[in-house]
C-alpha cells in the first residue's frame, strides 16, 4: 500500500524533527544503518543497547550479538551520527526469559529456537517499555522484515529479499507490537544496499561481519553451554532403534538432534540411520531409516495469530517448519488454546521445540505461528 504523502515515512502525520524513534542497536551493520537512515531523514533517534551478557568475557568473542564489542560499535555509529546512546544491563532479564529455559529445553529433548524468546521476552517487551518511558513515538529495529497498513490494521510480511527473511524468527509478534515498531531494511533488495548505505555514511561497522550462530553460543557447542548451566545434567543412555535394538550408548540426549546423522557412534550397519526423536525422561535417543523423519501433522501450543479474524475455523496456509526451509502448503486447525498443523506433503526432521509459521497461501503475509509441541510421522 502506498504511503499516505500526508505522513512521514514512518506513518506518522508530523514532521521527522517532531517524531522520536528509539531505534535497537545490536551494534551490527543493520541496525547501525537503520539508525543512520533515520537520522540522516531529519528524525530524532535514541539509539539503545542492550547488555545481554558477560560484557568483558564477551570483548574477544567473533560474532557475539549485544556484548562488548558490539555495544562499542554502536556508541562509535551514534558518535558518528550525532545522536543519544544508551547502554541498559539486562544480563540477568536475559539469563531468566531466554538462557535458563534454553537449556531445560535441551535438557528435556527439545530443539529451542532463543532468538525468537529473545525477540518475544526481551527486546519486543522489555525494550519496548524503555522506548515508551523515553517519549518515542514508535521503535525501529534492524531486521529483514515488513511491516504494511492494511484493511484491518498493520500486518506482517516477509522482507523483499527472500534470503534475508526474518519472519521465521518474529511470527510471535503481537499486534499491539506491530502497532509500535517499524523495519525500515525489510524492503531493501539485497544486503549488498545495506553495506553500501553504512559506507556512505562513513559507519565504522559497514564491513562489520554477520553474527553467526547463536549469540550466547560459542562455536555453535550448545553442550558445553548447557552442561555449564546444569552441571551433571547430561545422563547416558541407551541409542535405540525403532525396532527395539539396543544399538550403543551416548553420553546425554542434549548432543542430539532431530534429523541428526553424523557423529551417532553406531557405525559398521548397513542402513544409514538418522535420529528420529529423543526421549529425555528414558534418557533414549531413537534413530531409524530417513523415511521415519518424515512427519504429517503438528501439534503447536502458544499460538500468535496476526491473520484477519478469529482463528475459529480450517485454514489453507503454508507452513515454515524451520527457519532455512521454504514454506510448505498445509491446513490449519484450531484446538482450543492450541492448534494443530496438518502438511499436505510430508516434511523431514521437523522438531518439538522449533516454530511453525504460517504464511498467506498467495502474497507475502505473515499469519502468525506456534511452537511446536509434538509430532505425527507420516509412516507407522
Amino acid at each position: 500500500m502506498p504511503l499516505d504523502p500526508a505522513l512521514n515515512s514512518l506513518g506518522f502525520a508530523k514532521a521527522p524533527a517532531e517524531t522520536r524513534v528509539v531505534v535497537a542497536m545490536s551494534g551490527g551493520v543493520d541496525s547501525s544503518v537503520v539508525a543512520a537512515m533515520l537520522k540522516e531523514e531529519g528524525y530524532d533517534v535514541v539509539g539503545v543497547t542492550l547488555q545481554l551478557y558477560d560484557h568483558g568475557a564477551a570483548l574477544a568473542r567473533k560474532g557475539a550479538c549485544c556484548a562488548g564489542r558490539d555495544i562499542h560499535d554502536a556508541r562509535r555509529v551514534a558518535e558518528r551520527m550525532g545522536f543519544p546512546h544508551y547502554v541498559l544491563d539486562y544480563e540477568s532479564v536475559f539469563r531468566e526469559a531466554v538462557i535458563e529455559e534454553f537449556a531445560d529445553s535441551y535438557l528435556g529433548g527439545a530443539t529451542p529456537v532463543p532468538c525468537i524468546r529473545c525477540n518475544e521476552r526481551v527486546k519486543f517487551r522489555d525494550l519496548m517499555e524503555v522506548a515508551r518511558d523515553l517519549g518515542a513515538d514508535c521503535m525501529a529495529t534492524g531486521h529483514y522484515i515488513r511491516r504494511e497498513t492494511g484493511p484491518h490494521g498493520a500486518e506482517l510480511h516477509r522482507a523483499a529479499d527472500p534470503s534475508r527473511d526474518q519472519s521465521y524468527f518474529l511470527f510471535s509478534t503481537t499486534r499491539e507490537q506491530l502497532d509500535y515498531l517499524r523495519f525500515p531494511l525489510g524492503g531493501f533488495a539485497s544486503k549488498a544496499e545495506t553495506r553500501a548505505l553504512a559506507a556512505q555514511h562513513g559507519l565504522p561497522v559497514a564491513d562489520k561481519p554477520d553474527s553467526q550462530d547463536i549469540c550466547f553460543v560459542p562455536s555453535g557447542n550448545y553442550a558445553a553451554v548447557i552442561e555449564k548451566l546444569r552441571p551433571g545434567a547430561a545422563e547416558p543412555g541407551e541409542i535405540v532403534h525403532l525396532d527395539g535394538r539396543v544399538l550403543g550408548r551416548h553420553d546425554g540426549v542434549l548432543r542430539y538432534t532431530v534429523g541428526q546423522r553424523r557423529g551417532l557412534g553406531i557405525g559398521g550397519l548397513e542402513e544409514p540411520l538418522f535420529v528420529i526423536r529423543l526421549d529425555a525422561e528414558r534418557r533414549q535417543v531413537i534413530v531409524g531409516p530417513r523415511e521415519a523423519l518424515l512427519t504429517r501433522s503438528i501439534r503447536l501450543r502458544e499460538v500468535n495469530w496476526l491473520g484477519d479474524g478469529p482463528l475459529d475455523g480450517e485454514r489453507e496456509i503454508l507452513a515454515r517448519v524451520r527457519s532455512t526451509r521454504e514454506p510448505v502448503p498445509a491446513l490449519l486447525r484450531p484446538a482450543g488454546p492450541d492448534a494443530e498443523v496438518e502438511l499436505l506433503s510430508p516434511e523431514e526432521g521437523v522438531a518439538p521445540g522449533q516454530a511453525c509459521v504460517f504464511y498467506a497461501t498467495e502474497g507475502t503475509r505473515v499469519l502468525g505461528g506456534g511452537w511446536i509441541a509434538g509430532t505425527v510421522r507420516a509412516a507407522g
